[in-house]
This record gives structure tokens, C-alpha cells and sequence, in this order.
């Protein structure tokens, strides 16, 4: 009793300790970013506050530029630069010198660097969520659970759990190699390119960039001429950080500009890593190719979200809204596709379609439901073709939201929430990827038939499903062909950041985030050598020696018979066998050698 009541008081004052050691704050060094040219205090220069109105015709790289501007007001934010090839050469040819350098950083150094990152994003977290929205139309709301939240828990993931990951892990020898010893290292690529969509500025930058400066890399980000004006001040933020802890700052940059900005990038790199569309995917396959460089790529998704017929309806209807219709939802790959169990179809679209109907489309800052601008209107023009598609097929609009406050140049770059039924695969809108706020919903009888519907795509992204029986739910969504699945919720995979995030089939390959991740952010590494060296080494046996003996198959035989076979018994008899001629072996050896030396004493 004495013994256990004395473990017991010392694991309660270690607990102690380590709560009082957590309220003493960690010394973490401020940065200073400046922010004088991205805080809409209405004095911006005349120049730059005008209506932007973009061209019908683009144009591109030979303009030498990237037009900016508020796609929720068409307020013009200015310019930033086209890079030609020779410019991201150059960038890419700082980033692999300063590399060169921060490869050999400690891992105290990098928690330091993700510490100084994440308290500027804590104290900031209002300046970096309204540039967020001024750039992609979305809510401050959804920047700060998309983008903030969702860093702040990426950075705290590497920091608790990064180092453990990157360490060299030991593996078993097996039979043949009992005196190795064997371990997996994991050391830096180099200068990793990745090319990020607008959708979410802030985490695309940042996401790829923490991964892979922790696993000791350069970066270089290639940012969307969509979201160009937000990331180059998102990227002052992590080159000050750098900076406060003796980095080169030209370890991480980004790059603006247009397609042939991203060729660029993919031809000077050690490994892509590419966010967007499943077509531009395949473009940026084949020009990795011409390098054989590693590829990831998260491409485009058509989420099916299944609602079984014993659901707590008000609360799937809530998470149905946050999936497909708010900014976060057509800012990403939301729910794109909706099953419902027919004895609750009604139900679910009648409580939906009053929810929707009561929602207001208009500018991010203003009203409790906007769902902000769609970034640009050729992606609005393409929803509109996607719905019209299913119209003549027979399907229904049965509520759409309503706009409000709307500026008068902006009209075009906004899409009511939109619910439609009596769809089906035949559709355009089942099968194609729509990023934006429609909800099409089908009906469906028993749970084998919904997984064929799920699984009747050619995207493999996510899904979520929905039951009372969360067996149940769990048996639907194992079932489905996809990279990521949530149990009775929608898309909280990503919070989860110990967890790989990427898709299958046409949704792309390999994986960010989590372990997985991380780790292909390396070189893997195999390394092996002497357990016991130098007293036990490899050597290989008397029969095994070139020139080979007459038996020397006969004995490796033996050999792979001794080792792995299934029956004991025959595992001793093969054991017998090569002990048998490794003797008879080294009887001819010295009678060879006995020989050999009664030949020396004649001369």
C-alpha cells in the first residue's frame, strides 16, 4: 500500500508541475510585418480605387502582370507582377542556396520559427481574415475556421508531434539479416514548388509551406492571379518570422503570375506539390515527367453527402448549409452531391429549402448568411451552364437564395444558393465538379443502392454520411471509394491534422498533412550496417565464393529452406544440409591446402 500511495503522490505533483510550467508564457520574439498597403482605411490612392472591369479577351502573361481587385466590389487593389521563366529560375536557384543553409538548423530552431508564426496569426487574426475576404469574397467568419483555425492547429500538430516524425525510426532485420541493424532516415528534398488555388489563400500558402521549411526544405509557392494581392503580404508574414530566427529569408517565396509562371516553377523543383483542377493536373504530370520529380496532387472532388432516414434532421439540415452553401462551402470542395433516404426526402428538402430561401447573397462584411462573391465570373457563368444542363433534363429548382446590397458592377460575380431536385447521373451537375453553392438532391431506398450512387464518379475526395447507428454510418462510408470520410459530420478530417488530406481516382494522388505528409516532404532513406561490427560481418559462405562450388545451388537451397520454411522438421533436415556442406567444403579446402603444401616442400 505504501508503495502504490507513494507512485500515486509522485504522478500527482508531476501533474502539477507541468500545469504551472504551462501558465508561465514561453518566450516567443514578436515580428513586425507591414500591413500599411493591404488596411482599407479609405485613403487609398486614387489609382487604386476604381471599379475594375476585367477583360472579355485574356490576355495573360503578355501583359507582365496580374490584375487585382475585390471580386465582391470590383474595387480595384492593383498589381502584381507576371514572373517569365527566367525570373522563377532565379528565385528558385535563392531558395535552394538559402536551403542549402537551413537544412543543417536544429529542430529547436524550427519549433522556434512555427512558435513566432503562430503567435503574429493569434494576435493578428482580424487583418489576416478581412484580406482573406476582401480577396476571395468569402466572410471573416469563414477565413477565421478555414484559414486561421485551421494553421493554428497545423502549426500545434508539428510542434507536439513534428520532430517525433522526422527522427530516424528503427525496422526489423528479418532472418537473413540478424546481424544488421536497419533504420529509415529522413532528410530534406530540397526546394519543393507548390502551385495553390484562390479559394483559400492564407492555408495555401501557409499549409505547404510549414511542412516542408519543418522538414528542413525551401519552398517556393506559386499563388493563384486570383488571390495574388493577399499572398504576397500572407508571405511577408513568414519571411519576417524567418528572419527572427536567423534564416534566410529567401527561403520561402512566392511567385505570381500565369500558366507559364507555373511551368516554370515545375521544371526547376525537387518535387510539386499542386492544388486545383484535375486538367491541370494532368499538365502538371507531364512536365514533371521531363525531371522525374515526386508529384502530389489534390484535384478536383464531387463530395456525396448521405443523409440515412434515422438522422436528427435539423442538425444535418445545419451541417448540409455549412457544406454547400456558406463561403466555406463554395470556396472549396463542399458537399457537392446530396442523398437522402426517401422516407425523409420530403423533409429534408422542405427544411432546406426554407433555410435557403431566407438567405441573402450579398458583400462578405454586411448580413449574418452571405455567402460572399464567387471570386469570378467565369466560375458563376459556369454554374449557371451546369443547372441549366440539368433543367433540360428534367430536374427542378425548388428554392434559391435572394441578393441584397449588391454594388451594381459586381452583379456578375455572384451565384444564389441554389437547391435542386428530381436530378440524376445522367447530369452534368451529378458528375461534373461545380465549387459553388448548389445543393442537387437524390432520393434513395436502401444503403446498398446509395453506395453505388456514391461511388458512380470519377472524383474520389471525401463524403460524409449520416445516421442514428453510427455503425451503420461507418459500414456506408468504408464502402465508399474516397480519400477522407467523416462519421455523422462534414470535411472535420481537416481539423484533424495528424490525418494524410488527398483524394483517389480523378480527385489526384498522395497525401499533405499528417505523418504522410510531413514525411513526403523527405527523402526516405534506407540505411543498414553491422550490429556487432567490427566483430560480425557480412561473409559469404565457402560454396557462396566466386568461383562458385558444383553444389552452390544445391546449398542456397538449402539455405531459404533453413530460414523460411513452414515444417520444422524440414527446416532441421535443410539446416543438416548446409552445416553437411559447409564441412565437406572446408575438408577440401585443407586437403587442397595439404596438398598444396607437400607440392612446395617436393620442390
Amino acid at each position: 500500500m505504501a508503495f502504490w500511495w507513494t507512485v500515486f503522490v509522485l504522478g500527482f505533483a508531476y501533474a502539477i508541475c507541468r500545469f504551472l510550467v504551462m501558465l508561465i508564457p514561453p518566450n516567443v520574439p514578436s515580428i513586425e510585418v507591414d500591413a500599411s498597403d493591404v488596411v482599407d482605411d479609405g485613403n487609398q490612392a486614387p489609382e487604386n480605387s476604381y471599379i475594375y472591369i476585367p477583360p472579355r479577351v485574356k490576355t495573360q502573361q503578355q501583359d507582365k502582370k496580374v490584375q487585382c481587385y475585390e471580386p465582391a466590389n470590383m474595387k480595384y487593389l492593383g498589381f502584381v507582377p507576371a514572373l517569365t521563366r527566367d525570373e522563377v529560375k532565379e528565385r528558385v536557384a535563392s531558395a535552394r542556396k538559402a536551403q542549402n543553409e537551413w537544412a543543417k538548423s536544429s529542430f529547436k530552431q524550427r519549433r522556434l520559427l512555427l512558435r513566432i508564426i503562430l503567435k503574429y496569426i493569434v494576435e493578428h487574426q482580424k487583418l489576416i481574415c478581412e484580406i482573406s475576404s476582401r480577396d476571395t469574397g468569402k466572410t471573416i467568419v469563414d477565413a477565421s475556421i478555414g484559414e486561421v483555425m485551421a494553421i493554428c492547429e497545423k502549426i500545434t500538430w508539428l510542434l507536439s508531434e513534428g520532430e517525433k516524425w522526422l527522427k530516424p525510426e528503427s525496422r526489423s532485420c528479418g532472418r537473413a539479416t540478424l546481424h544488421k541493424k536497419a533504420r529509415v532516415e529522413f532528410h530534406p528534398l530540397g526546394v519543393i514548388g507548390a502551385i495553390v488555388p484562390w479559394n483559400y489563400p492564407f492555408h495555401n500558402i501557409c499549409n505547404p509551406v510549414l511542412a516542408a521549411v519543418f522538414a528542413g526544405n525551401g519552398i517556393v509557392v506559386k499563388i493563384s492571379e486570383h488571390a495574388s494581392w493577399s499572398g504576397c503580404f500572407y508571405i511577408r508574414i513568414i519571411q519576417a518570422a524567418l528572419a527572427a530566427v536567423g534564416a534566410p529569408e529567401s527561403l520561402v517565396d512566392v511567385i505570381t503570375g500565369f500558366s507559364e509562371t507555373g511551368e516554370a516553377l515545375v521544371s526547376s523543383v525537387d518535387k510539386m506539390i499542386f492544388i486545383g483542377s484535375t486538367g491541370v493536373g494532368r499538365m502538371i504530370m507531364k512536365t514533371a515527367a521531363k525531371t522525374l520529380i515526386p508529384v502530389t496532387l489534390e484535384l478536383g472532388g464531387k463530395d456525396a453527402f448521405i443523409v440515412c432516414e434515422d438522422v436528427d434532421l435539423d442538425h444535418v439540415v445545419n451541417v448540409a448549409l455549412r457544406a454547400s452553401i456558406t463561403s466555406s462551402g463554395h470556396n472549396c470542395n463542399g458537399a457537392e452531391r446530396f442523398y437522402v433516404h426517401k422516407n425523409i426526402y420530403s423533409s429534408f428538402v422542405d427544411k432546406i429549402s426554407e433555410r435557403v430561401k431566407a438567405i441573402t447573397v450579398g458583400p462578405p462584411l454586411a448580413g449574418k448568411y452571405d455567402m460572399g462573391a464567387i471570386c469570378t465570373q467565369e466560375q458563376s457563368e459556369k454554374l449557371q451552364s451546369l443547372v441549366n444542363d440539368a433543367l433540360d433534363r428534367g430536374a427542378k429548382i425548388v428554392a434559391r437564395g435572394t441578393f441584397g446590397h449588391l454594388p451594381e458592377g459586381a452583379v456578375d460575380q455572384y451565384f444564389p444558393p441554389t437547391v435542386i431536385v428530381d436530378v440524376n447521373h445522367t447530369m452534368k451537375l451529378m458528375q461534373e465538379e461545380a465549387f459553388g453553392p448548389i445543393l442537387p438532391i437524390m432520393k434513395f431506398s436502401t444503403d446498398d443502392a446509395v453506395v453505388k450512387l456514391a461511388n458512380d464518379s470519377k472524383f474520389g475526395l471525401g463524403c460524409g454520411v449520416f445516421s442514428g447507428s453510427q455503425q451503420r454510418a461507418r459500414t456506408i462510408a468504408l464502402q465508399i471509394r474516397c480519400g477522407s470520410v467523416a462519421i455523422n459530420d462534414f470535411a472535420t478530417n481537416y481539423f484533424c491534422q495528424s490525418l494524410p488530406f488527398g483524394g483517389v481516382k480523378e480527385s489526384g494522388f498522395g497525401r499533405f498533412s499528417g505523418v504522410e505528409g510531413l514525411r513526403a516532404c523527405c527523402i526516405v532513406k534506407a540505411v543498414v550496417e553491422d550490429r556487432w561490427w567490427p566483430y560480425i560481418q557480412t561473409k559469404y559462405p565457402k560454396p557462396l565464393t566466386y568461383p562458385v562450388a558444383d553444389n552452390a545451388f544445391e546449398f542456397q537451397m538449402s539455405v531459404v529452406e533453413a530460414t523460411y520454411g513452414l515444417n520444422i522438421w524440414d527446416r532441421l533436415r535443410a539446416l543438416i544440409n548446409v552445416v553437411k556442406m559447409l564441412s565437406q567444403e572446408n575438408t577440401s579446402a585443407k586437403h587442397n591446402s595439404v596438398i598444396g603444401d607437400g607440392d612446395k616442400k617436393a620442390d
